[in-house]
């Protein structure tokens, strides 16, 4: 998943070597550079701060999740759809579980590496075949988020290999969630019929108003 071939990939790949090793809030920019074997100069090119690498990670596990999502059938259910891309999300971020632990410890609060977050779950839907543009889009986004932040302490402890407590924690969060979702969109739409409403009520009045004018008005003069 991380391409090692690139200056990009090799820090990302270090950064996540070295959150393994010791906790995050430990490792520092010249740690990172040294462990891939780049300069300074070099990193600086790619990255401003640690937040930066760890979003350059998260929008590669997006890409990786994105490359072996199935086309979603037809007759599958979104709650199902949904299920089958987090599932392939945690599959994707195994390798890493040990570095995940230290790095969501100090748990950073960079502003890049939250956009990174929150685009994730964008994607995520996206994966799915579930809308994600608009207002209604955004709303799918947070809520998913805050079923997969929770989630994800979840698999972070669970040592199965089947991940059933994983499994059995997203099944129980998915489903009041996709009930919560199908009344947003219920919500969002009688919003969207309203201003739609309202705006064609603003061009009648407008139109009328146009048309009274210029019967008033005196004939404009011959030249």
């Amino acid at each position: 998943m991380l391409d090692q071939l690139t200056i990009k990939g090799r820090l990302v790949a270090a950064a996540m070597k070295l959150a393994a090793e010791k906790p995050w809030r430990d490792v520092t920019l010249q740690d990172i550079a040294q462990t891939a074997g780049v300069s300074l100069l070099d990193l600086r090119h790619e990255f401003g701060s640690k937040g930066e690498v760890l979003a350059a990670f998260v929008r590669m596990v997006d890409d990786a999740v994105l490359a072996r999502a199935p086309q979603r059938s037809g007759t599958q259910s979104t709650r199902d759809a949904v299920f089958e891309v987090v599932m392939s999300r945690f599959d994707v971020l195994s390798g890493y579980k040990p570095a995940l632990k230290s790095i969501t410890a100090s748990w950073p609060s960079d502003p890049t590496l939250l956009c990174a977050l929150i685009q994730s779950q964008a994607w995520m839907l996206r994966a799915a075949g579930v809308r994600s543009e608009g207002l209604e889009g955004q709303v799918r986004a947070m809520g998913l988020g805050a079923i997969y932040a929770s989630v994800f302490r979840t698999w972070l402890d669970d040592d199965d290999a089947g991940l059933a407590r994983t499994m059995a924690a997203l099944d129980r969060r998915l489903r009041p969630g996709e009930r919560t979702l199908q009344s947003v969109d219920e919500a969002v739409a009688r919003f969207c019929g309203f201003v739609t409403c309202c705006r064609g009520a603003a061009k009648s009045t407008g139109s009328a108003g146009s048309t009274t004018n210029a019967s008033d008005a005196p004939p404009a003069p011959s030249v």
